[in-house]
């Protein structure tokens, strides 16, 4: 039987070509994705382990690495790492030397001003040099480091994307004004924030301590030890030398690469598992096609298998005969789609490092043997268990079969058995949907959703007749007698057309709800815009770190502003269960049984002019008389109502006491406690910052005043001067992106879906070259034959994207509304241009798929074609 499998492979060889195809494509997806992952994942982790080659002991101060990068609110300080603490640190036996490192965020102007690299990479730390003028860590390229507040030094990568040579004037903002510096050198770094896209600017050490944390003060100590030292002992030695504080943590380099290395195999293995789910489709798009195929091969090949039945093969004999071929064929298509999938990693990798500018670390391409294993196994498997049904209904033939070659239909029996199982499922599965929207479970929507595809699915030879029918009028008016046999062709093995369609359906569906999915987000978010601020200017950080104070007051200043109102968040201590009336406390947080509260700071005189202000109880003016406004979740969460008093505990340590005077609508934009600044914002932490400032203008949003208002922050590349239809643009964007991303990677399952299509007819043309042949007898024109094949493949692709456009909206209607409470006003919506874009895609896929077999259709030989067999 072996050997008979592998004559038939190579005999069908060319009706097997487009299942190969399809098991190739899904397979290289797996091992393209896995190969990625490897070499990407190792590479990061060798990056990584040159970071810490020199490092014995680490001490970090987590409150200064904080406020280095976003300058928030710090409750009590602990104890700092100090220049004394430092020499100490230098000063033990073991160790060599002790680096102090102070980093932040520093922002790059180009020649036009606009930030260099991505606003969450622009780091800015302290050159260090060592006897010979030189810091090691830091390579120079040209020039020399910086030596006092007017220099500064970049990146070789930042300076060749500014145009910028040693000698030149940079413009270098963090949270303030911007600061004109002279470029005295270029150097190279391996941070990978800065190899991912980000930039460096180094400053000496006294201005990095000034910009970022305070005068002799450090945010991280690097410590290299003597030769024949242990790391143990000298990071023993360290934690004697520092003052006792929660806030600073020493540990070994070899400790710190460690925990890094397992950050990134759980960044790649996460990536990785995104980027199979999509290959996971892919292959079971290619599902329907190897099914397709070799239903339709033993079909074809009934006369055959009858006889071998006749002559004494067992049943069990002839479904292992398939399935060898489904094995061979899987095997062959893997070891392509393996040696493709290796080609699709190192094209990646480069398009990622070419055209896209990542600048992935360099590294050996990773082959892993589990990838071998993996991409092989897959295939492989996925090919025989497609197969495995059409196996078994080969070993049904009867031997009396071979007294004729014409299919064997299905039996009402099992039509009845399918339809029963297609229902089933798709009304547990409508039932699990209704449940999940009906409770916001995303886990029991995703589940109904998944039961109700494959219910459809099931159900697709009992809907393909209906749905068919639907077209039949159009087709033989437009197209007479070619439309009519296309539609009796489309609807004559409705099995075949609704694997057929299915393949193509996953792909729509996927897309469709994706597409509903991104205009419901972006037309909430539009909503919310519209309706939560009044303002016409936000200014704030690009990479969401706080403004600087001084920002406040320039914007104050810039003609055109009519009113203005800072954003910020101050964290203070409250009585968990703390006399604010009967109704709740909230739970303690700390071990002096007190909870911590976040205020949202605004100026009370203006923020109604600013943001929209809904309350429910008590007075509007709550904030102009000094008092406390709170949301209606916090309120219910707490138990504090108009009246309740708070007590609190601010972080520079003073004690205060303020009353509720308003509990806010559920759907206003405020959300949690909402304070006058003039009250809370003097208790602020020592060197925290504003999260925006919001800006009305004298004649409403004008171009003028956005310039003003960026000129009046210096042109700080990384302030963002953003008006109404900005932040909808920017949301948009966002939103864009994730969607196209999700689009290209569905692209290679609807590529399959294709295949399918194209598979089905050509095998479908071969299958009735003796009835097209008696077609072309009785006077049907070879143009005639050709439209007939091209619109049966037209119907079977729009009666696949129908069912998939229908099937789409309605998961995505779910998914909307277990999103309601993150969304405000979330609506779904279908934005029908798409939608029918969708359809003629669907269409035109129909008719380039048909076009070879209809070409090979309409050529056929007469007389050949009628003694076929």
């Amino acid at each position: 039987m072996f050997r008979t499998a592998l004559r038939n492979v190579l005999a069908h060889k060319g009706r097997l070509l487009m299942t190969t195809l399809a098991v190739l494509l899904g397979t290289a997806f797996v091992a393209g994705t896995l190969v990625f992952s490897d070499t990407f994942g190792n590479a990061l982790r060798t990056q990584n382990s040159k970071s810490y080659t020199d490092i014995a002991v680490t001490v970090s101060d987590h409150e200064a690495v904080g406020r280095g990068y976003d300058r928030g609110d710090r409750a009590e300080a602990g104890p700092s790492l100090t220049e004394d603490t430092r020499t100490a640190v230098a000063a033990l036996p073991g160790a060599a030397d002790a680096r102090g490192v102070v980093s932040g965020f520093a922002g790059i102007a180009d020649r036009k001003g606009a930030l260099i690299g991505d606003g969450f990479s622009t780091t800015g730390t302290n050159y260090v040099p060592g006897a010979d003028g030189t810091d090691p860590r830091y390579p120079l390229v040209e020039g020399r480091g910086p030596k006092d507040a007017k220099e500064i030094a970049l990146d070789t990568r930042t300076a060749d994307k500014g145009g910028y040579k040693v000698g030149d004037t940079v413009r270098v903002a963090v949270n303030g004004p911007v600061m004109e510096l002279k470029l005295t050198g270029t150097l190279h770094t391996n941070d990978p924030r800065v190899v991912a896209g980000g930039s460096l600017a180094a400053f000496d050490t006294a201005t990095a301590q000034r910009l970022y944390l305070s005068p002799g003060h450090y945010a991280e100590l690097d410590v290299r030890a003597k030769p024949g030292t242990d790391d143990a002992a000298l990071l023993a030695a360290v934690k004697q030398a520092l003052p006792q504080g929660d806030n600073l943590e020493a540990r070994t380099g070899r400790e710190l690469a460690a925990e890094q290395d397992r950050m990134i195999e759980q960044g790649t293995r996460m990536l990785s598992t995104f980027l199979l789910g999509f290959a996971g489709i892919a292959l079971f798009v290619g599902v329907f096609i190897i099914a397709n195929t070799f239903a339709m091969l033993v079909a074809q090949r009934t006369r055959e298998l009858a006889l071998l039945r006749a002559v004494g093969a067992s049943r069990r004999q002839i479904t292992r005969s398939v399935l060898i071929e489904a094995l061979l064929v899987g095997l062959a298509a893997s070891v392509g789609g393996l040696l493709a999938g290796i080609g699709i990693a190192v094209g990646l990798k480069a398009v990622l490092n070419g055209p896209m500018d990542a600048n992935l670390p360099d590294g050996p391409l990773i082959i892993a043997p589990s990838t071998v294993v993996t991409a092989i196994a897959v295939g492989v498997l996925v090919t025989v268990l497609a197969a495995w049904l059409p196996a078994r209904r080969a070993s049904r033939i009867a031997p009396v079969a071979a007294m004729s070659s014409v299919e064997q239909p299905a039996t009402q029996k099992s039509l009845r058995v399918r339809n029963a199982i297609g229902l089933l499922f798709t009304l547990a599965g409508g039932g699990a949907l209704a449940a999940g929207v009906g409770g916001k479970e995303v886990k029991l929507v995703g589940l109904g959703a998944g039961a109700l595809l494959i219910g459809v699915f099931v159900l697709t030879p009992l809907l393909s007749r209906p749905l068919i029918a639907l077209f039949a009028p159009l087709l033989r008016r437009l197209y007479g007698t070619p439309g009519k046999l296309a539609r009796e062709n489309a609807v004559r093995n409705p099995r075949r057309t609704a694997a057929t369609a299915s393949a193509l359906t996953i792909g729509v569906t996927l897309i469709t709800s994706l597409t509903v999915v991104g205009a419901s987000v972006n037309e909430a978010l539009d909503k919310s815009t519209g309706s939560d601020l009044k303002a016409d200017y936000t200014v704030a950080m690009k990479n969401f770190s706080m403004l600087s104070p001084e920002v406040a007051t320039q914007v104050a200043r810039t003609p055109g502003v009519s009113a203005m109102s800072v954003e910020r968040t101050v964290p203070v201590k409250t009585a968990a269960n703390g006399t604010h009336g009967t109704h709740g406390s909230a739970a303690a947080d700390g071990p002096d049984g007190t909870t911590t509260e976040y205020l949202r700071a605004v100026d009370a005189a203006t923020i109604d002019r600013l943001a929209t202000i809904k309350v429910k109880e008590g007075s509007a003016d709550a904030l102009k008389q000094g008092r406390l406004m709170v949301s209606a979740g916090t309120s219910e969460r707490t138990g504090y109502r108009v009246g309740d008093a708070v007590a609190v505990t601010y972080p520079d340590g003073t004690k205060g006491s303020l009353t509720v005077g308003a509990v806010l609508e559920a759907n206003t934009a405020p959300a949690g406690f909402v304070a006058p600044d003039a009250v809370v914002g003097p208790h602020a932490a020592p060197g925290s910052g504003l999260e925006r400032i919001l800006v009305k203008g004298a004649d409403g949003a004008t171009g003028g005043l956005k310039q003003a208002l960026r000129d009046a922050t210096g042109g700080n590349p990384l302030i963002a001067v953003k008006g109404d239809e900005d932040i909808k643009a920017e949301s948009r964007q966002m939103v864009t992106n994730v969607l196209n991303v999700m689009y290209g990677l569905l692209g290679m399952s609807v590529v399959i879906a294709v295949l399918g299509v194209v598979n089905t007819m050509a095998m479908s043309v071969y299958e009735r070259r003796r009835e097209i042949g008696m077609l072309r007898a009785i006077g049907l024109d070879r143009r005639g034959i050709g439209r007939m094949v091209r619109l049966e493949s037209l119907l079977i692709a729009l009666f696949g994207g129908v069912v998939g456009i229908g099937l789409g909206v309605l998961v995505a209607w779910a998914g909307n509304r277990t999103m309601a409470d993150s969304f405000k006003d979330m609506t779904t919506v279908v934005p029908p241009l798409q939608i029918l874009g969708f359809l003629v895609a669907a269409a035109v896929i129909g008719l380039l798929a048909a076009l070879w077999p209809a070409r090979r259709a309409a050529r056929m030989d007469i007389l050949g074609a009628i003694k076929s067999e």
